[in-house]
């Protein structure tokens, strides 16, 4: 609208001052004129300036309608693709919504799940800690453990090692006992102290916890002390030069580690080693590889007396078969003999007595030389092949 109006400012002025323009010429050049004449002239000139300018706002009217319908069809162009991607965003926000929803969903039965699961940890771990308050649960725990390691460890129950067996003499009972080779046994004890280390982790403050810490250290000292004190270490009843003491935690381990390290120390020089699940699984492994070891020792010392055996015995048919070789050979050294020379030494005497028969025969005529040459000849000739054969 603007526009149109800085338009008909433009020409409608100028047009309609030079329409007055023109009158104002021509009066002066004519002199006076009847005023008909002028309104005529004036009246004309400003028609003639209407229909220009109805014109040119006709011509601009139609410009502006185009414009106007190609502004409509662009900003109707324009308004679709906003539509599309308005409509897109929307699907976009419902499936985001929708993946909200079950991720919200599911992140609830996890948060559900995972509380279930804290609380009865909770549970588990209260029931644990009241029954470790007990000795003999505590050595239960202790053994099910140790359990776990042997049976990783390949070690078999009655084979490898055995539980709870009475020692000859003092009459004590170790936890277990590791069968070894040449008849040797390691014995190894899996009661451990916990209960002021249990009161140290549940402690309120630091005072409390200090002091629950001072009094495991020393309870673990008077356990090496005790296991010291005791049978497990006896050379001359066949055990080895030392004992296991078993602490089932590798927390627990640690713990003793970083605040007394002379614990264990002091462990060693009494012979008695301290061992984790880990640290156990190592030492098992270990006694079993000298087992194994012993085992290979042991088979190979007995091919080598089987091979020392195999070597008399070789020797032994070695012998024999030379001797049944010199019989063969002398027996077929004999033969030969028999083959040959008595052979044919029979052979010459039969070709004369053959000789003999023949010349008997030529100078018997009569039937009775016949008769005894064939006599004579039936009994040379059964020799003759009997030799022969």
């Amino acid at each position: 609208m603007d526009g149109v109006l800085v338009v008909l400012g433009l020409v409608v002025v100028p047009s309609l001052v030079a329409a007055l323009v023109v009158v104002f010429v021509g009066r002066s050049r004519r002199g006076a004129a009847p005023v008909a004449d002028r309104d005529g002239v004036v009246r004309a000139a400003v028609d003639h300036l209407v229909r220009v300018n109805q014109e040119m706002l006709a011509g601009e009217r139609r410009v502006g309608a185009a414009e106007l319908d190609g502004a409509r069809t662009l900003i109707d162009r324009e308004l679709d693709e906003v539509r599309g991607e308005l409509h897109a965003l929307t699907e976009l926000l419902q499936g985001i919504e929708r993946d909200r929803r079950e991720h919200t969903g599911a992140l609830s039965s996890q948060l559900a799940e995972t509380g279930r699961t804290t609380r009865a940890l909770v549970e588990t771990t209260q029931s644990l800690r009241e029954a470790l308050s007990s000795t003999n649960a505590r050595g239960q725990w202790g053994e099910r453990m140790t359990d776990d390691v042997l049976r990783l460890s390949g070690l078999v129950e009655g084979v490898n090692y055995v539980r709870h067996r009475k020692l000859a003499g003092s009459g004590q009972v170790p936890d277990y006992t590791f069968l070894l080779p040449d008849d040797l046994v390691l014995h190894m004890d899996v009661k451990f102290p916990l209960n002021n280390y249990l009161r140290h982790l549940d402690a309120r403050d630091d005072i409390e916890r200090e002091r629950c810490r001072r009094e495991f250290l020393k309870d673990v000292r008077l356990r090496v002390r005790e296991v010291a004190t005791r049978d497990y270490v006896d050379p001359s009843a066949g055990t080895v030069d030392c004992v296991l003491l078993f602490i089932p935690n590798e927390q627990v381990y640690a713990f003793v580690q970083e605040h007394d390290r002379a614990i264990f120390d002091d462990a060693l020089r009494a012979k008695i080693v301290c061992c984790s699940p880990l640290t156990l699984f190592a030492v098992l492994a270990v006694v079993r590889q000298a087992v194994d070891s012993f085992r290979i020792s042991q088979a190979s010392r007995e091919i080598l007396a089987r091979l020392h055996g195999f070597d008399q015995q070789w020797t032994k048919f070695v012998e024999q078969m030379d001797k049944t070789g010199r019989s063969l050979r002398s027996a077929a050294q004999s033969f030969d003999e028999l083959e040959g020379t008595r052979r044919r030494g029979l052979d010459r005497e039969l070709d004369r007595i053959a000789t003999l028969r023949r010349e008997e025969h030529l100078g018997n005529a009569d039937g009775v030389g016949i008769g005894a040459d064939a006599q004579a000849h039936e009994g040379v000739m059964p020799v003759a092949l009997a030799l022969e054969g």
